[in-house]
């Protein structure tokens, strides 16, 4: 438990140094598999199914961000890890903001891939909208089967093709009401730029220059609106760099890391 929720966890348990993994929208915490493999042993790896994904549970109409971040931060209580970096792809990623926010001083460091501090613009908000009516009318198959080769960059669509499927399989376990309570706290989100701005908890932000999703443009933006924040670039993906570039994504965490801690991250 952490917290009143019931969640799936995943726990490297070696390493002094902790790095907990927040997956994104539609996904679980199995999306980190690989990757986990790419930092372990040099760093104790958690990962968790956000209430609402995986198997981890639903509780009630709405998983807010702010209830998730309470949630990780519960969870890491539970495994008795007290700082760690937090690292959120996409909508995890929201979470791991809200979690600079609350608990900062739980926080060594913040890694967002493919992720935005922005609120939804209201266009973004008519579209979750959408989503939910598909899923409340029974059409979460349609989901499974358009969106996961979305996230990737064309040219890796074929090759990774195996990771597209496991997204499909992920979205088809994944409990309706989840889905909405979920769609329902993304739109409700709120902006976190000033709260990342002010932190002192040190930053990266990873991009894709393939990202459908967070844009090279609109990625621009957000690296204007936080000059504090390190940055880096994967130049052959879209919005799942940590898939599509796995080593080359692993090391620009592992050299994160080495600098947040002055290169104490164990040894691999």
């Amino acid at each position: 438990m952490a917290g009143d929720c019931a969640v799936r966890v995943s726990d490297t348990r070696r390493g002094e140094r902790t790095v907990v993994l927040l997956h994104g929208y539609l996904e679980s915490l199995d999306v980190w598999d690989g990757f986990t493999e790419l930092l372990a042993p040099a760093v104790r790896v958690v990962a968790v199914d956000l209430p609402g994904h995986g198997v981890s549970e639903v509780k009630g109409a709405v998983h807010t961000m702010e209830f998730m971040a309470d949630t990780v931060r519960a969870a890491l209580r539970t495994l008795g890890v007290e700082r760690a970096v937090a690292v959120g792809h996409s909508m995890g990623g929201y979470v791991a903001l809200e979690l600079l926010r609350k608990y900062s001083d739980a926080l060594d460091g913040l890694v967002l891939f493919h992720s935005s501090p922005d609120a939804d613009s209201e266009r973004k908000r008519e579209d979750r909208l959408r989503e939910i009516a598909l899923i409340e009318g029974g059409k979460k198959e349609l989901i499974a089967r358009t969106f996961p080769h979305v996230g990737f960059a064309p040219q890796n669509r074929e090759r990774l093709a195996w990771a597209i499927g496991e997204l499909a399989e992920q979205i088809a376990m994944t409990e309706d009401a989840g889905i909405v309570a979920v769609l329902r706290g993304i739109r409700e989100r709120r902006d976190l730029n000033d709260a990342m701005r002010g932190s002192s908890v040190p930053q990266l932000l990873v991009f894709g220059r393939h990202d459908g999703y967070v844009t090279p443009e609109a990625a621009a933006e957000i690296i204007r609106r936080q000059p504090q924040a390190r940055v880096r670039w994967l130049e052959n993906s879209g919005h799942m760099g940590f898939v599509e570039e796995p080593e080359r994504a692993a090391g620009l965490l592992k050299d994160f890391l080495e600098e947040v801690y002055g290169g104490a991250v164990g040894s691999a």
